[in-house]
């Protein structure tokens, strides 16, 4: 609420924000059932081959690429723009609303962390991207070597081990 510092108003636009509120902190803030829906939502309209959209495409504010000069970039930066960090609270929240079983951990793996590695050949040599495209073919811009991105893949990865 208080959108803009305007008492009341209120922000409907689909971020990756409530990742944080759904599981992606060490504690949930949400139900289980309202997790699920958050994580099923950002999954559905957000997610992307190497990171989280920072707006849904369906928004009328969303900006497809990240690109032109400092205004139209800077535009840009939170209104659909890529971030492969937000992946890690993605994962430990999709993961938490499946109750971290091996067969989650297998799919997330699958599903989730081996596009992004495949990213590592991409831009910078052994590295994640800043920030990339909201669209096909998701364009990597921004620092090339972005220290928050690597880590995220690893922190996600050490947390798809499979359990004995």
């Amino acid at each position: 609420m208080d959108v803009d510092h305007q008492p009341g108003r209120v922000d409907a636009s689909l971020r990756p924000n409530q990742l944080f509120a759904a599981g992606g902190l060490p504690l949930s803030l949400l139900s289980a059932e309202r997790a699920r829906r958050v994580v099923d939502s950002v999954e559905q309209q957000l997610l992307t081959p190497i990171g989280l959209r920072s707006l849904a495409p369906s928004d009328p504010a969303y900006v497809p690429t990240y690109q032109g000069g400092v205004w139209q970039r800077d535009t840009a930066y939170h209104q659909g723009t890529v971030w492969p960090w937000l992946m890690g609270p993605f994962v430990e929240s999709w993961l938490k609303c499946r109750g971290n079983t091996n067969a989650a951990k297998r799919e997330a793996a699958e599903r989730f962390i081996a596009p992004l590695q495949a990213h590592l050949y991409r831009a910078g040599i052994g590295h994640v991207s800043e920030i990339a495209d909201a669209e096909t073919p998701h364009t990597p811009r921004g620092c090339p070597f972005q220290a928050w991105s690597v880590s995220e893949l690893l922190r996600i990865s050490a947390l798809t081990r499979l359990e004995p």
